[in-house]
C-alpha cells in the first residue's frame, strides 16, 4: 500500500470515528426529517424574488455551469451552489453555498446582498454544521475530506450540501474526493436528486463516483464538473450499464416534483458552461 493510500485510509478512519461521536447529520435527523414543523418560522425574513414563477409543490433547478446550480422554491427562496467569481446566475441568490477545493467553487467577493453565505469548511479544519430553515427550504450538510496538492488529506475540506423543499431532497456532492461510508449514507437518508462531479480526476475517479451514486440510489442524477464532452461521454459510457436511463436535455431548467420523479433511475444531462 502506498504512503498516500495509507494517509487517506487513516484520515477516513479518523473522520468515521468523529462522525460516530457527533455526525454532521445524525441518523435520526436525516434529510426527510429535518424540516420545520411550521411554514411560518421564517415569515419575517426578507424574501428573494424568484427568477421565474415556481408552481406549488415544485422546485426549479437550473444548471448554470461547472458546479453551480440555481435552486428556486415555490416560496421564492433562491440558492446558488458552489458560488464563485467565474460562473454565477443572473440574479443575486438569497443563499450561496461554497466549497474550498479551488477558486471555481468559492468566492472571495460574494455579492453583499446575499443574505446567507454558507462556507462548506472552516480554516481550522474543524467540522462545520448547518441545520437551517430559510423560508420553505431546509439546508443541511455532511462533511467529507479532500486531497491537497501534495497528495495529503485536508480533513473536513468539502461539504455535501443537502436542500429540501416540496418534499424533494437534493444533494450537491461538491468537490467529493472519496467514497461514502455506511454511516455517511445513513446520515444523508433519502436523496431524490444528486448533483454529481463526473470529471474523474480532480474529484473522485469514475469508478468511485459510480459506487457513490449506486449507494445513494437517487431517482435522478445530474452530472456536473466536467470540462468537455469527451469527459462527460466517458462517464456516461461507464454508467450506461448500471440500470440507469440517460436523457440529454436542451434546456438548462428542470422542474422537479415528487409526483414526476422518474420510475426508473435516470441520468439527466443539462446544458451549462464549462471551462
Amino acid at each position: 500500500m502506498t504512503r498516500f493510500a495509507t494517509v487517506c485510509l487513516f484520515a477516513l478512519a479518523t473522520v468515521a470515528m468523529a462522525f460516530g461521536a457527533a455526525p454532521a447529520l445524525a441518523q435520526a435527523d436525516r434529510c426527510p426529517k429535518l424540516v420545520a414543523k411550521s411554514p411560518f418560522l421564517d415569515a419575517l425574513a426578507p424574501k428573494a424574488v424568484p427568477a421565474a414563477y415556481v408552481e406549488p409543490k415544485h422546485v426549479n433547478l437550473t444548471y448554470i455551469g461547472h458546479s453551480t446550480f440555481l435552486i428556486e422554491t415555490a416560496g421564492g427562496v433562491t440558492v446558488a451552489t458552489d458560488y464563485n467569481d467565474y460562473v454565477r446566475p443572473d440574479l443575486t441568490p438569497r443563499v450561496a453555498t461554497m466549497n474550498r477545493a479551488h477558486l471555481t467553487h468559492y468566492s472571495l467577493n460574494p455579492d453583499p446582498r446575499i443574505e446567507y453565505v454558507l462556507k462548506g469548511w472552516r480554516e481550522d479544519r474543524d467540522p462545520v454544521h448547518y441545520d437551517m430553515q430559510v423560508g420553505d427550504l431546509w439546508i443541511g450538510n455532511l462533511q467529507t475530506n479532500i486531497r491537497d496538492y501534495t497528495g495529503g488529506t485536508i480533513l473536513n475540506g468539502n461539504s455535501i450540501f443537502i436542500f429540501r423543499a416540496a418534499d424533494i431532497c437534493i444533494a450537491h456532492l461538491g468537490h467529493l474526493h472519496h467514497t461514502l461510508t455506511e454511516q455517511d449514507l445513513g446520515a444523508l437518508g433519502r436523496i431524490d436528486v444528486v448533483l454529481a462531479p463526473v470529471d474523474g480526476s480532480y474529484t473522485l475517479d469514475v469508478d468511485g463516483m459510480i459506487e457513490v451514486l449506486k449507494a445513494l440510489q437517487a431517482p435522478v442524477v445530474i452530472p456536473m464538473h466536467y470540462f468537455n464532452q469527451s469527459t462527460l461521454d466517458r462517464f456516461l459510457g461507464r454508467f450506461a450499464s448500471s440500470q440507469y436511463a440517460i436523457e440529454r436535455r436542451e434546456d438548462p431548467h428542470l422542474l422537479l416534483s415528487r409526483e414526476t420523479l422518474p420510475a426508473k433511475p435516470t441520468v439527466i444531462v443539462l446544458p451549462g458552461s464549462h471551462y
